[in-house]
């Protein structure tokens, strides 16, 4: 069985010696140790940690806010981790996935987790019918309107300057379905139009 350290520091300048003393402390037999933030899901030295461990082993970590992002990150981790066999430790916090009160606490954070996760579905749609009622766009930022224009203008007059709508979209950044979309909303106007 192999214990496994976990430290992490969000910025350059932070100092990652007092976790690295403690997890030696505890007698882990590696240390992965990165200055990332805990926001950006790519974090390479955890990543690595988790590939490393394997039944049995024990990944140890001096405090929860070093190991996830949020309440429903660290359920995902720590499940992960549980269901390969793999025990999890918080120093600080003194709190051990194996232990009876461990596997109580695991408990308790799916259900946080879940309810984290409902609050921000909840909040995202009331946001969305919100800027819907106020008649905001919702979706991708569309291309700016000189670039609709000149994209269209490529496409009329396709025949002569020999370009694809592929070379147009390639060109002016406009996706194809915005310029068929467009041209042919400019072609009903031409029609509607009064002669």
């Amino acid at each position: 069985m192999a214990i496994i350290g976990y430290a992490r520091v969000s910025t350059l300048e932070q100092d990652l010696e007092g976790q690295i003393d403690r997890l030696i402390e505890y007698g882990c037999d590696k240390i992965f140790k990165e200055k990332e933030s805990g926001a950006k899901s790519n974090r390479e030295e955890l990543h690595k940690a988790l590939d490393y461990l394997r039944e049995g082993d024990k990944l140890v970590v001096y405090k929860i806010d070093r190991l996830a992002r949020s309440t429903f990150d660290l359920h995902k981790i720590a499940k992960k981790l549980t269901e390969k066999g793999i025990g999890l430790l918080f120093i600080k916090e003194q709190i051990d996935f194996a232990t009876p009160a461990g596997k109580l606490m695991f408990t308790m954070l799916g259900a946080i987790a879940e309810f984290e996760r409902d609050i921000i579905n909840e909040r995202t749609t009331e946001g969305r019918e919100r800027a819907r009622k106020l008649g905001k766009h919702l979706g991708r930022k569309g291309k700016a309107d000189k670039d609709v224009k000149h994209a269209l203008t490529l496409f009329q007059d396709r025949e002569s300057n020999g370009l694809s709508v592929n070379d147009i979209t390639k060109m002016t950044g406009v996706p194809r379905s915005t310029i068929y979309a467009k041209s042919k909303e400019q072609e009903l106007r031409v029609r509607a139009s009064p002669k």
